[in-house]
This record gives C-alpha cells, sequence and structure tokens, in this order.
C-alpha cells in the first residue's frame, strides 16, 4: 500500500477525536507521533487534510472527500486480516481474554466449560479489567479478546460487536449502613454518603464527584468494600449474588434503578483472534440473558 496504515488510522482518529492530542490518547501514542503521521500523508497526497489555523484542527474541503475513502480501507484491511486468520485455520497456543465483572458468572462458568471441551491444549488466560483498562490491554497487544461496558465509539484500530445479553444493575449498601433502613432514597442523598466508584488503572478524564468518593479498579473489589460498609455502590446483581455473603448487603430502592446495561465485545483489528479466539467470539454472540 502506498498510504502507511498508521498513517490513515491516525487521520481517521484525529476526525473521530476532534484534535491530535485526544487522537494520541486513544490509540496510546504520542501527540508529535499521530501529527508526524498525518503530515506524511499530507504529503503523500500532495494537498493537506487539516486547516490547523484554528485551535482545534478542521478537516479541510479535500480532507472531507478523502475521510470516506479513508474509512472503507481501514475496514477493508481489518476485514482481510480477519480472513486471513480464518483461512489459515491455526489453533493459538494461548488466548488472553480480558474479563469484566459485568459478564453474567453462570455464562462464564459455562463458557469455560465448552472452551476446554474444544480447545484443551490452548493455554487460557482469564484478565479481570473495566472500561479503559480493557482497550489498553488490547491496543498493547496483552490481551486477544474482551467485554466491557457498551459505549458510543471506540478508537479506530478497536473492533466491537454489541452481545445479546446485558448485565443488569443496582445500588446496594451493607446491610448495616444507615442508607439500608430507608424505604426509598432519592438520588440527591446518595451525595451525602460516601460513594464506592469503579476506576480504571488507566488515567482518564476525572468525574466530577458530588460527594466523598473511594474507588477500586473492579467490581468485586467494590463489592467488598460496600460489604464492609464503607458506603453505597452500583454493582451487578448477578456478582452480587454470586460473591456476597447471605443478607450483607441490601439493594436499595432508588429511582431509575435497578437498570440494564449492554456488553461490548471488543478485540485488536490489528490482531484479530484465531481460531480459537474466533470461536469464543461466536459463542459469546448466540448467549442469552441467563434466566
Amino acid at each position: 500500500m502506498r498510504y502507511s496504515p498508521e498513517a490513515l488510522t491516525a487521520f481517521v482518529e484525529t476526525v473521530a477525536a476532534g484534535s491530535f492530542s485526544a487522537a494520541a490518547r486513544r490509540l496510546r501514542k504520542s501527540q508529535s507521533t499521530i501529527s508526524t503521521a498525518i503530515a506524511h500523508l499530507e504529503d503523500d497526497l500532495g494537498f493537506a487534510l487539516f486547516d490547523r489555523s484554528a485551535r482545534q484542527p478542521v478537516l479541510t474541503a479535500q480532507g472531507k472527500q478523502v475521510l470516506g475513502y479513508v474509512q472503507s480501507i481501514l475496514a477493508a484491511s481489518a476485514r482481510l486480516d480477519e480472513l486471513a486468520v480464518s483461512l489459515s485455520e491455526e489453533t493459538e497456543a494461548r488466548l488472553a481474554f480480558v474479563l469484566s465483572d459485568t459478564l453474567h458468572p453462570d455464562v462464564l462458568e459455562e463458557m469455560l466449560f465448552r472452551f476446554d471441551e474444544r480447545f484443551p491444549h490452548t493455554e487460557f488466560e482469564c484478565l479481570i479489567g473495566e472500561e479503559e483498562d480493557v482497550i489498553d490491554l488490547l491496543q498493547k497487544g496483552r490481551a486477544h479478546i474482551g467485554l466491557t461496558e457498551a459505549r458510543e465509539s471506540y478508537p479506530t484500530d478497536i473492533a466491537a460487536v454489541r452481545l445479546p445479553m446485558q448485565t443488569h444493575m443496582a445500588i446496594y449498601t451493607s446491610a448495616t449502613h444507615p442508607l439500608a433502613a430507608q424505604k426509598r432514597t432519592e438520588a440527591d442523598e446518595l451525595h451525602g454518603w460516601r460513594e464506592l466508584r469503579l476506576n480504571t488503572y488507566l488515567e482518564r478524564e476525572p468525574v466530577l464527584a458530588q460527594g466523598p468518593v473511594w474507588s477500586a479498579p473492579n467490581y468485586l473489589m467494590l463489592l467488598s468494600m460496600a460489604v464492609q460498609g464503607f458506603g453505597w455502590c452500583a454493582l451487578p446483581c448477578a456478582l452480587v449474588a454470586e460473591f456476597s455473603p447471605a443478607k450483607a448487603l441490601v439493594q436499595l430502592n432508588v429511582p431509575g434503578w435497578p437498570r440494564s446495561v449492554a456488553i461490548d465485545l471488543v478485540w485488536n483489528k490489528r490482531s484479530p483472534p484465531g481460531t480459537a479466539g474466533n470461536w469464543l467470539r461466536h459463542w459469546l454472540q448466540h448467549q442469552a440473558d441467563p434466566v
């Protein structure tokens, strides 16, 4: 290909993110790397893709025309990579799966059983991660496939498919916490008590807290903190049912809760899953919500 795939990706990501710095964060690159890649692409094309006179880069008329073509090239390249892996029929010696605590424990148990039946000689590694940590592990090549709470957009190098199952979230607190005695709790009342909040390892834009906050990188740790009475927390209902001691947590009656959250299956387009990973992907895509 005459044009560098990295440059094409940097161009599309800059358009989606709105700036060179935001694109760099999403692709886990330095801003200078992104800027240089796009400059080289402009040199190869013979015209500017962005007007850099404003505070943020704005697509030129030529850039707007080029964008659709570049998106099509990247999509076709990703499909070709997946087809090549599929046709090779080579089973990975090792598969790393970054798992979200939002996955229903019954689904995880069945998935592991079926995977062991189908690929008994493949080393299987389970990693725990949520949100940005899942994306980071995929981009670094530390994991091959992962699950995360659904989001509207992903970095250009990350592929995603929405699963038919959902996770059900509710607000919990220890049975000994003062909030547990209330028949109904308004959302504003929660801000007067400590919130136990999910916070990934990877640095991200801070979320403004409306009250005292403790945080942890996964829901299982947050569940443990809630059981010990340190505050209230939004947790996956299935996780609470599976791992919370009997009657240790109380589900609060808060308007708008419980709520359902969609789950996305994600992988890196540059290193698509092999035979075992593809089997896992298709198996999860055909699982309904556990009863």
